[in-house]
């Protein structure tokens, strides 16, 4: 993916709206990279740089450049209120009419709802791991059982009766 990436770069390199760029995650920039919540490498973001979101598309250079022409533009937000429809713009104004107090209790809040749906999401992960297991364990049981009630001898007993009957087609 890096030499598409790196490609990538170069092609908005002179874009004075549009930023390409990659961030080392395990030096100088572990903090932004932590800050974004970003856990595993390559990650890539895309969006406001105050709310990036998750890229999920193809990682090609025809997929990344695809998306990039059709994304990677100016957007609605607070620094872009004239690109907002009346409806976003009466978000963001009552939004920007909270004290920060309010603002920060209210992000709280939505960021312990992440964690939650996270923590939920590894749970459930735990589970469907657990009942794999249990799963497995019971069909490899299974098979020790019914291998063991002579599934080998009979299969044997079987090769040699074809055998019998090649010699006795011979004579």
């Amino acid at each position: 993916m890096k030499p598409d990436w790196d490609k990538l770069m170069d092609a908005f390199a002179d874009s004075p709206t549009q930023l390409v760029a990659d961030v080392d995650c395990t030096t100088e920039g572990k903090p932004l990279c932590e800050a974004q919540g970003i856990r595993g490498y390559p990650t890539i973001k895309w969006g406001d740089p105050s709310a990036l979101e998750d890229y999920q598309g193809g990682r090609d250079f025809d997929s990344l450049k695809k998306f990039a022409d059709e994304n990677l533009k100016p957007i609605c937000s607070p620094s872009n209120i004239d690109l907002c429809d009346d409806e976003k713009k009466a978000e963001i104004e009552k939004i920007q009419a909270m004290s920060d107090e309010d603002l920060d209790k209210a992000i709280a809040e939505k960021d312990a709802e992440m964690a939650k749906a996270e923590e939920d999401f590894k749970t459930f992960v735990e589970g469907l791991q657990a009942s794999y297991q249990e799963g497995m364990q019971k069909k490899d049981d299974k098979v020790a059982e019914i291998k063991a009630s002579g599934l080998g001898l009979m299969k044997a007993v079987k090769a040699s009766k074809g055998k019998g009957k090649e010699k006795k087609e011979e004579l």
